[in-house]
Formats: structure tokens, C-alpha cells, sequence
């Protein structure tokens, strides 16, 4: 079972629904990593910890769980991100 690097909770996939919204913030350079850098590439699936708004990206199969690395995901205002 994958843990978060931060704070050690478990990992679920992120569903494809969320996927897609993920993807689409991505195209419209909404998104951010944890260290502040634009994300500019798609993700094929992501791994959110619970209780945390991060995405950690899988890309290539291979999942980046690098604290830097997660994705920030937006303040939708009550949005559904898939809690």
C-alpha cells in the first residue's frame, strides 16, 4: 500500500471523473505543484492522500510521490473534487 510522503496517509486513485477536471485545469494553467511551479503536462492518473487538496501525478505508470512535486488542486468554492 502507497502512503503519503508527508504525512503518512493512505493513498486512494483519483476517479476519472476528477481526472478529467484535473486535466482540463492543466490545459487552462490553473494548476500548481507544492513548490509553486505551473503544472503543463496531463496526467494519465493521480494518488490523493486523504484529507490533503494534492494530487500526487502518475505519469508513464511510474507515481510521483515527491512532497514538490503534488499538484495543488484548486479552491472551487463547495466544487465536488471527489471527497
Amino acid at each position: 500500500m502507497l502512503r503519503c510522503p508527508v504525512d503518512g496517509s493512505q493513498l486512494e486513485l483519483v476517479p476519472p471523473d476528477l481526472l478529467g477536471q484535473i486535466n482540463q485545469w492543466i490545459e487552462e494553467k490553473r494548476l500548481f505543484n507544492t513548490a509553486d511551479q505551473a503544472v503543463s503536462e496531463p496526467i494519465e492518473a493521480g494518488l490523493r492522500p486523504t484529507g490533503r487538496p494534492v494530487i500526487y501525478p502518475v505519469r508513464a505508470g511510474i507515481p510521483a510521490l515527491v512532497p514538490d512535486e503534488a499538484i495543488r488542486l484548486p479552491d472551487e468554492g463547495g466544487a465536488d473534487l471527489g471527497n
